[in-house]
């Protein structure tokens, strides 16, 4: 007997399987899959349309129309909505057809009636929502925002939709298309708001039967982008964010578009990776047999694709490219049969599959250029409403930990040690730059030496003996927390995000605990929540060079500065490079600190990274903590828990040089090059980077001069005046690392963007919570 064979009997004798006997599934198989009945009781709605173009990732492929948006002409207008009804001799009918746009995203009611979906009309404009009739009839627009993507829209239990939209524009850390955030409206278009925060992607929202919303999302706090998009669940009001399956798993790199399967406690994925179309292998996920990795997987279609099922490894996140034959869209009709679209052949064509756990597949229906989205058109049980817990007239939400020493993540971690919880805000990137720094992905702008993340500091609160904790933080920011010893030092900390809404109380047992238990509320919220003990002022974007630098200048430059007796080992100068400066460059080439980085998707052990693995830390603690203030010792050592960042901000004063950050241009910066034979437009990265060649500060200082020793040669003077034109630069122009930075033209027109959608956010809470109604227009 095959192994997917026996998976099924295996199913069949545990009584999980919709045929409930042996002998009901062989009879099924004595005939062709398309003709079961499941299939034939109701007609099959799908799509068609083109395969989406190839872009730099899973979630690209709305290619926005919107000014000032990143849009290589990807979309291939031409789509219809479809039925086709196997018990009418496979009768096709087509309820609504574009022929310069794109219809994408459907999704039936529960009554079997009426249909939501994206449409956009033409290339000109963006994907909004509609609804029509399941015989065609009644097309109306819910959502008109111009500049504005609304995708993957859900019904919810009560008739309100959940959909991924841009309305909060926010882009790719790792490169520069606009992201989308779970937003949900009324079910006549009215106060759409927003229920999802992470710094990227949430998408493919389905719902689960006890009413929660199961979803993709695409989100990395210090860790690789490739393998950090994983399955979460959320309560239809935003409260309840919970990782599902996958988010510490090396490949595949996306797991994505996933649906629970009828009567199991199963879920149906997309398996596929990080730089293709949202395809690849399908999956059966089992979370009840492990929350990552090969052990949760126990089927895959096709069937060897579960061995590239992988916890653990560096850059896996490509393997299911792998896959030739491609699967998409999967819809569990039962608990052992599967619609989904698949490649028939004929190239990238899509046409509709009807699988089952015994491998067979078979094709129920295929039309060019291809057919997607299959889904009965059909009644369907109503799950029960979720009561919602969000309080719309509050500004904060509280957390709670009942045991940090709790969880894999703190093996070998004394009871005691914990005597802080620090609260860490990964904000949002509202800006981008066409040049980038090579980071472990390209950064543009560039950001930090390895990594991607600029972070706030929102403060710290102290853990009990029982290292429980209980605190106020301010609703929907994306934030994490990392455990801090006596010295304020790092034992642990987060790498993925978590969020509270307005009025929300939520917590977890401990760190990196099961994500299947829960601790009981009552022992936390009987007392106050302690309040956020801030961190040298008020919160703010974490710069190096004002926060960090300065305690450098005072203590170490009469050795480590250009032309100092330790400057060999380490130059330690505050002066500004092409892209970061001295020090920060040095301390990240020459490995003084040890950081994660843009890391693994592992859970990292205790003491792993961070001020107590890196050299610098341990220094500063055995050799200068008496010489050091309390104050100077903690700025330096906090950089470095907060995986040693730099700039404060993604805006940039110089959008079109060097990584988005050089005062000068590429032809000065070429002449350069010529003048003292230094690659300086080659350095845009930790990879190829040679250190630190330029000082703004004191041009004469720069090392790339080197090679032109005579003060009185015609070519050291010509390169001494482009360093110096660059520092005037500079001077005038600011970078957001220096005081006095203003953002270049199109930055400052993104954060009007995107202040003018918040506004538009605040109109729709206002109307949540007098009662009242906020339909929007297309200027909204």
């Amino acid at each position: 007997m095959s192994q997917a064979a026996g998976f099924a009997r295996g199913l069949l004798a545990a009584g999980v399987l919709w045929s409930g006997t042996q002998a009901a599934l062989a009879e099924t198989r004595r005939e062709p899959l398309p003709t079961v009945p499941l299939l034939r009781q109701q007609p099959i709605l799908f799509v068609v349309r083109h395969q989406y173009r190839p872009d730099h990732h899973n979630t690209a492929t709305f290619f926005p129309s919107a000014r000032g948006e990143y849009n290589d002409g990807g979309l291939t207008p031409g789509s219809a909505l479809k039925l086709i009804d196997l018990a009418r001799g496979r009768l096709v009918t087509t309820l609504l057809e574009v022929s310069e746009g794109v219809i994408r995203d459907p999704e039936v009611h529960f009554d079997g009636k009426r249909i939501v979906f994206s449409m956009r009309r033409n290339l000109a404009d963006s994907y909004h929502l509609y609804e029509i009739g399941a015989d065609g009839t009644g097309l109306r627009q819910l959502t008109f925002s111009a500049d504005v993507d609304d995708l993957d829209p859900l019904y919810l239990p009560d008739d309100s939709i959940v959909f991924s939209s841009t309305r909060e524009p926010k882009y790719c850390m790792c490169n520069r298309h606009i992201m989308a955030n779970l937003f949900r409206m009324d079910a006549d278009g009215a106060n759409i708001h927003q229920i999802g925060k992470s710094t990227l992607f949430e998408g493919h929202a389905s719902l689960m039967p006890d009413g929660r919303i199961l979803y993709d999302r695409w989100e990395y706090v210090d860790r690789n982008f490739g393998d950090a998009q994983a399955l979460w669940t959320v309560n239809p009001d935003g409260t309840g964010h919970a990782v599902y399956w996958g988010n510490n798993t090396a490949s595949p790199g996306a797991v994505i578009d996933a649906r629970i399967v009828p009567g199991t406690g199963l879920a149906i994925s997309v398996f596929g990776s990080c730089h293709d179309r949202p395809w690849g292998a399908l999956a059966l996920i089992d979370r009840q047999l492990a929350l990552d990795g090969p052990a949760g997987v126990v089927r895959t279609w096709p069937a060897d694709a579960i061995q590239l099922v992988q916890q653990s490894g560096w850059e896996l996140f490509d393997r299911f490219m792998q896959v030739k034959l491609k699967y998409e869209d999967p819809w569990p009709l039962s608990n052992e049969l599967f619609l989904c679209a698949r490649m028939t052949g004929e190239g990238e064509q899509m046409g509709i599959y009807l699988l089952d756990l015994l491998g067979h597949e078979e094709l129920v229906h295929a039309e060019a250029p291809g057919c997607f989205d299959p889904m009965p058109l059909a009644p369907r049980p109503r799950p029960p409403v979720i009561p919602a817990r969000r309080d719309y007239a509050s500004t904060e939400g509280h957390f709670y930990v009942q045991d940090v020493y709790r969880g894999a993540g703190m093996a070998g971690v004394k009871r005691g040690a914990v005597k802080w919880l620090r609260v860490v805000e990964s904000p949002e990137k509202r800006t981008w730059t066409m040049p980038v720094w090579e980071g472990q992905g390209i950064e543009g702008p560039a950001m930090n030496w390895h990594d991607f993340n600029n972070k706030r500091i929102l403060g710290t609160v102290p853990v009990a003996a029982d290292g429980s904790a209980y605190f106020a933080v301010p609703a929907e920011r994306f934030v994490y927390f990392q455990l801090l010893d006596e010295n304020r030092m790092m034992i642990q900390s987060m790498r993925s995000g978590t969020l509270v809404q307005p009025g929300e109380v939520t917590g977890c047992i401990g760190c990196h605990d099961d994500r299947r238990t829960a601790p009981p509320v009552s022992a936390f919220v009987a007392r106050a929540p302690d309040r956020l003990e801030g961190w040298f002022g008020p919160p703010r974007e974490f710069n190096y060079l004002a926060d960090v630098q300065p305690v450098f200048n005072r203590h170490c430059l009469s050795c480590h500065d250009f032309g100092g007796p330790a400057a060999g080992k380490l130059n330690l100068a505050p002066d500004r490079d092409l892209v970061f400066n001295t020090a920060y460059n040095e301390l990240w080439r020459r490995k003084v600190v040890q950081v994660v980085g843009a890391g693994p998707p592992e859970t990292q052990p205790a003491y792993a990274w961070g001020s107590h693995a890196s050299k610098l830390g341990r220094t500063l603690l055995e050799r200068y903590r008496e010489r050091l203030t309390a104050e100077e010792f903690e700025r330096v050592v906090t950089w470095i828990d907060l995986n040693a960042p730099y700039y404060p901000s993604y805006a940039s004063a110089y959008p079109d040089h060097l990584a988005g950050r050089s005062p000068l241009d590429d032809r000065r910066l070429a002449r350069l090059e010529e003048l003292t034979g230094v690659p300086l437009r080659r350095l845009a990265g930790h990879r190829s980077n040679l250190g630190p060649q330029i000082s703004f500060d004191r041009p004469e200082l720069s090392p790339s001069l080197a090679s032109l020793p005579d003060p009185a040669d015609p070519r050291r003077m010509e390169a001494l005046d482009l360093i110096r034109a660059g520092a005037a630069q500079l001077k005038a122009r600011p970078d957001a690392d220096l005081p006095g930075f203003v953002a270049c033209e199109i930055d400052q027109w993104r954060d009007q963007k995107y202040q003018a959608r918040q506004r538009a956010e605040l109109r729709s809470r206002d109307a949540l919570r007098t009662g009242g109604k906020h339909f929007e227009t297309a200027v909204d």
